[in-house]
């Protein structure tokens, strides 16, 4: 039977099975070692229930740190924008990564100022990206996107001619170096501290879709689709396959 992460009490438990990604000296958690997760499906989870990861590289030393749209397809992560991107260009030219997503789950109330946190869900993917040239599979990609933003919605929609797709840039990453880093429970306090008479424990935090907003020049006739009308968020949904 496969290893599971187990979170309680502010530590996830390590352990490793065989849907491990083996951790390297650059993605192996040293801060809190308990909370680390190298379990795809944890990786895998965190990454599906999230809209925007931050992308990091350096150009010409100078570092920068771009939020952008992604999807995991199989073992891969896509992004995509504009072919004039610097960040995609400088990427499909063999620049090193680091693609990060984060959940906050909640904000942990301590007794002393010290010991206040978070609770969160994190991974983080170094490697290099490669660039998606044929057009069934940026094709394939934007379906994804489209779908892991609002699924169903790709069917509803013009999809993307050549030219559009020759002005999209499509990288594909491997999720082959990567880890989790995860947090949950109340805050963890000097014993002495359990005494006084602080309020403490968590306040859980969530992200959800309000009612949808016409455009202005949209159709009055025009119907609202079920995947629009009862939109749920990634997080709300569970994670993909």
């Amino acid at each position: 039977m496969e290893a599971q992460t187990k979170v309680a009490a502010g530590n996830a438990t390590t352990q490793f099975g065989s849907g491990s990604i083996a951790p390297t000296a650059r993605t192996r958690v040293k801060r809190l070692p308990k909370r680390a997760s190298y379990e795809r499906d944890v990786i895998n989870a965190i990454l599906d229930t999230a809209l925007v990861c931050h992308v990091g590289f350096a150009i010409d030393g100078q570092p920068y740190v771009i939020p952008t749209l992604h999807v995991r397809i199989g073992d891969r992560l896509y992004i995509h924008g504009s072919a004039a991107s610097r960040m995609l260009g400088n990427a499909a030219n063999g620049t090193s990564l680091a693609v990060t997503v984060t959940h906050i789950d909640g904000v942990v109330m301590a007794r002393s100022a010290f010991h206040h946190s978070v609770n969160y869900r994190s991974v983080i993917i170094l490697g290099v990206a490669t660039l998606v040239t044929g057009y069934g599979e940026k094709r394939a990609v934007m379906k994804g996107l489209i779908d892991h933003v609002a699924p169903g919605r790709w069917e509803h929609i013009r999809q993307p001619n050549e030219k559009e797709l020759d002005a999209t840039s499509v990288l594909s990453i491997p999720i082959d170096e990567a880890s989790a880093k995860l947090r949950s429970g109340g805050p963890i306090d000097d014993e002495a501290d359990y005494a006084l008479p602080i309020w403490a424990g968590e306040i859980p935090l969530t992200m959800t879709a309000l009612a949808p907003v016409a455009d202005s020049r949209l159709n009055p006739a025009t119907s609202i689709p079920a995947h629009i009308a009862e939109y749920r968020i990634p997080g709300n949904r569970g994670a993909g396959t």
